[in-house]
């Protein structure tokens, strides 16, 4: 065991310790609405409280949009606020343990990959997807998609998360970025640097090898089709009860449960009723998901 961190001794005194400069200083503005608060102290609250109660239930609940079982830890980790070995070594044996140990190599593996494979930082691991994809640059639909207003509700939430906190639930990366590269066919470099924008948790490696795992591009050899996700379908399994997308995209918060995944199938009266008007208060969807599944398939049938 690692035991207890040792007490840092004092600084040397007449050192000029100064102020940490502000935003404003800096010429630079807060984008993120909610960050959350950093800092060892904070990182150590938050580890302790996953280890003592949610790691047990991380196997079985670490998909849950609403869940607390995820640990929130990325940002510490990346800041160094957190010692990744120190994480190891205090898990346990059990199943959550031993899902979330998993994760924690995950995030050693896409940087020894970017070290070995420094191109990755601006191209495709995969030589025959290497300018051979005709990616889209339709600005309008990325910037929908940044914005949180696609039509598809799980992805506006999760894009709507993102510029709220600064962070964004696993499977709700997983998702919009499939989305984008898939249903809406935009390139993954634009995804990745809006993330990286955005994220208190930005890791130029962990956050490349994500993207290109998305963009079926990556280290994972698993065909395309394996990473298109069905927006609803994915919200079925993963907000069943739409408590997140309700969180974050308060348009929808009244909307029945029988339209909640699909908020553009209410006939007209229940729209009115519940004052959701498609088109008007929340957009249709800007893309219509099997269309769009046909054409990513097309883009990436190579040679």
């Amino acid at each position: 065991m690692l035991g207890a961190p040792r007490q840092l001794p004092a600084l040397p005194s007449g050192l000029a310790r100064g102020e940490i400069p502000s935003l404003a200083s800096l010429g630079l503005e807060q984008e993120v609405d909610e960050p959350p608060k950093g800092g060892e102290h904070e990182g150590r609250k938050r580890l302790e409280r996953f280890l003592a109660h949610d790691v047990s239930g991380y196997r079985e609940n670490r998909n849950a949009l609403c869940s607390s079982s995820t640990s929130r830890l990325s940002p510490y980790l990346h800041l160094g606020c957190v010692s990744a070995r120190e994480v190891e070594d205090r898990l346990g044996s059990d199943g959550g343990s031993a899902t979330f140990r998993r994760q924690l190599c995950w995030r050693d593996f896409h940087h020894h990959v970017l070290l070995h494979f420094p191109r990755n930082a601006t191209s495709e691991f995969q030589p025959r997807y290497r300018g051979k994809i005709k990616w889209s640059h339709a600005e309008r639909r990325f910037v929908a998609w940044c914005e949180g207003y696609t039509g598809y509700p799980l992805i506006d939430a999760g894009m709507r998360q993102l510029r709220r906190e600064g962070w964004m639930h696993n499977r709700a990366r997983l998702v919009v970025g499939s989305f984008l590269t898939k249903d809406l066919g935009i390139d993954w470099r634009w995804g990745e640097r809006h993330f990286m924008r955005l994220l208190v948790d930005g890791d130029e490696a962990n956050n490349n090898g994500n993207w290109q795992w998305i963009a079926s591009v990556g280290t994972d050899p698993q065909p395309a089709y394996r990473r298109i996700y069905n927006p609803t379908r994915q919200m079925e399994a993963h907000d069943p009860d739409g408590s997140y997308v309700r969180r974050y995209v308060p348009e929808l918060r009244h909307v029945p449960d029988d339209y909640n995944r699909e908020p553009w199938t209410m006939p007209a009266h229940v729209q009115r009723e519940v004052g959701c008007v498609i088109g008007t208060d929340y957009p249709e969807p800007i893309v219509d998901h099997a269309d769009a599944r046909r054409r990513a398939l097309e883009r990436y049938r190579i040679g």
